[in-house]
């Protein structure tokens, strides 16, 4: 058996861990189980993978996202590692396959929705499985105090209790100490051990700009720092304005969205990952899973909903550990536009009944009808025929997903797959009766060889057209006609967003919404979107602090590069001293002015007036009626 660090540099190529990897695989193999936070960049899926590969068995990772799940797979693949993934989009009979493979042992790293934990083909197979670890991706959404819940993931500790004997590693890159505790609780990890990783980044510069000609700054920042950069903007409209303002300024940009097509996406991301474009402008549909680590600068020009998202988003710059920038671009309007967009996004109860009927009338969905089907879902073509505004639609969605409803994949590149279902007699007689379709049929053996009898295979029309001298259409053609008279099982490529509902059909106007559930997430976004506010408008506190101090890291120690460090260090207020007499004044608050006197008589009095102006100053101090001062 090899060491954790023989697998590291045979399959990856590393000759050593990055911090707090090896004593995490060191618990996954102690068959404890583990929960772990490291931030982005931090190698979370080593975690699971490398003791994956040592451990007997498949090892099961549930992830909440298609994109993720097949990067993931891809990557595995790449590197000679056997794995799959099961997700919402695929035949019936691909997933039996995938499965029949996991159960004969064919398959190393097995990757599923958290929704399909529960139906009866997988539970069934789980039965005749051995799996040796069970890994939780994005953990975070089993806590309704995460900034992405997902209720499916609630479901992962029924499942648990199919496997007692098997070990589970919950891995996160954000979580605050209730979202934590909120994790070990609901996964029910027992004994369990927990490795948090510092949430500071040495090498990125956090900055904070105020400014109504966002595009002028931009130029900016981007002519002063050089190197790869991206930048995120709410809206695709807003990736395009802004990506042609730089290409006009001489800029090498181009802009991301999931609104285009599978080869736009694939080409303008291989350009911008080969160095061909300096500058990728995108929707925060760009960025997860591409491990880019020259990244020199990520510019914000609208503001995040939580800084969770902000956190993740902005820490894709300087993976390889050299200086880096992440700048949030903003303005008086930005702010306003946080609270709008947060009464939006919970729309009257009436809007998401309509909805909800809507969607049932746009699938012809009877009553008591199965669940788990998944169907292709195009959100501006159903708004427009049922006369819905596509933003209020959006969200309304979205609730009723967070409510265990329905589910909602976005758009993703599934190929075309092909699988012959006729044993080779009946192949034979077919291409007999058919002799227009010998040569085609010849053709697909010749591509694929003998696997296409025993396993579904990705294929290319086109590799197949060009092979048999056709167009596109007519290879489509045939495989349809052999897809007809069961000849194969042929699914051609899907790039559609998918929806699919998680219960039989409801009435409309009696939805199992709960509305206490509905109304404590408002609150607890609420929350969230005041400490996005104070992180932008407070100009006192060393910004990686304060994103330590949100995710309950208790340290007192500044990071030295932040925009407010810098204008601290200019004010002579960022030395050691200066550092210590503020951490002794925080930690007496709230208390008075006198008191505070008697409590630091010792301390340079100049230097603690300095220190409690600036920070009055600046909002970070203020005074009660009673001639408290406390911390804001």
């Amino acid at each position: 058996m090899l060491l954790p660090e023989e697998i590291l540099k045979k399959y990856w190529g590393y000759d050593q861990f990055r911090p707090l990897q090896r004593e995490i695989i060191e618990s996954v193999l102690n068959k404890s189980d583990t929960l772990a936070l490291l931030p982005t960049g931090g190698g979370k899926s080593i975690c699971f993978q490398v003791p994956g590969l040592i451990l007997d068995g498949v090892c099961i990772v549930v992830s909440p996202l298609i994109a993720l799940m097949k990067d993931q797979v891809r990557q595995l693949q790449e590197r000679g590692i056997a794995a799959e993934a099961i997700y919402s989009g695929m035949k019936f009979a691909e997933t039996e396959s995938i499965l029949d493979d996991a159960v004969d042992g064919k398959i190393k790293f097995l990757y599923v929705s958290p929704e399909r934990l529960k139906t009866h083909n997988f539970l069934n197979r789980i039965n005749y499985m051995t799996v040796g670890l069970l890994a939780i991706d994005e953990a975070h959404c089993i806590s309704k105090w995460g900034y992405d819940f997902r209720p499916s993931y609630l479901q992962i500790n029924e499942f648990k209790a199919v496997l007692p004997k098997v070990p589970t590693v919950a891995l996160t890159a954000t979580a605050t100490l209730k979202v934590r505790t909120d994790i070990i609780e609901k996964l029910e990890l027992k004994k369990s051990n927990l490795f948090v990783q510092s949430f500071a980044r040495n090498n990125l510069s956090y900055s904070v700009i105020e400014s109504e000609q966002k595009e002028v700054k931009l130029l900016q920042i981007l002519k002063k720092v050089e190197g790869t950069a991206i930048v995120y903007a709410k809206t695709r409209n807003r990736t395009v304005e802004f990506s042609k303002f730089l290409k006009a300024n001489s800029i090498s940009a181009d802009y991301y969205h999931a609104g285009l097509s599978l080869k736009e996406r694939n080409t303008k991301q291989e350009d911008w990952i080969n160095n061909k474009t300096r500058v990728m402008v995108s929707t925060n549909a760009f960025g997860m899973g591409i491990d880019k680590p020259d990244v020199r600068c990520v510019v914000h020009v609208d503001l995040c909903d939580n800084l969770e998202a902000y956190y993740q988003e902005s820490g894709r710059a300087g993976r390889d550990n050299l200086k880096a920038y992440a700048i949030a671009l903003y303005n008086e309007n930005d702010l306003e536009n946080l609270e709008t967009n947060l009464e939006l996004k919970y729309p009257e109860i009436s809007f998401l009944s309509k909805v909800y009927q809507s969607l049932c009338n746009y699938y012809k969905l009877a009553f008591e009808s199965e669940t788990f089907e998944s169907y292709d879902f195009e959100i501006q073509n159903f708004s427009a025929t049922f006369g819905l505004n596509v933003r209020l639609t959006h969200y309304a969605l979205k609730l009723l997903e967070s409510q265990g409803l329905i589910y909602l994949s976005d758009s993703y590149f599934n190929p075309s797959k092909l699988k012959i279902i006729a044993n080779s007699g009946e192949f034979y007689s077919f291409q007999l009766r058919n002799p227009h379709l010998e040569l085609f049929c010849k053709t697909l053996l010749r591509i694929y060889g003998g696997e296409i009898y025993a396993n579904y295979i990705n294929i290319s029309e086109q590799e197949i057209g060009n092979a048999y001298h056709a167009s596109f259409n007519e290879v489509v053609q045939n495989l349809e006609f052999l897809n007809k008279h069961h000849i194969v099982d042929y699914t051609p490529q899907k790039t559609m967003p998918q929806l699919g509902f998680l219960t039989p059909r409801q009435d409309a106007d009696n939805l199992s919404l709960n509305y206490k559930d509905i109304e404590s997430r408002k609150v607890n976004e609420k929350k969230a979107l005041r400490a996005v506010k104070f992180y932008t408008e407070q100009s006192a506190k060393c910004r990686m602090l304060l994103i330590q101090d949100y995710f309950d890291e208790d340290t007192s120690k500044t990071c030295g590069i932040c925009d407010v460090c810098l204008k601290l260090k200019k004010l002579g207020l960022n030395t050691e001293s200066t550092n210590a007499l503020t951490d002794k004044i925080t930690k007496l608050l709230p208390c008075t002015a006198a008191n505070l006197e008697l409590q630091l008589a010792n301390e340079n009095k100049e230097e603690m007036a300095k220190i409690i102006k600036f920070h009055f100053e600046n909002g970070l101090l203020t005074i009660d009626s009673q001639g408290l001062i406390f911390r804001r």
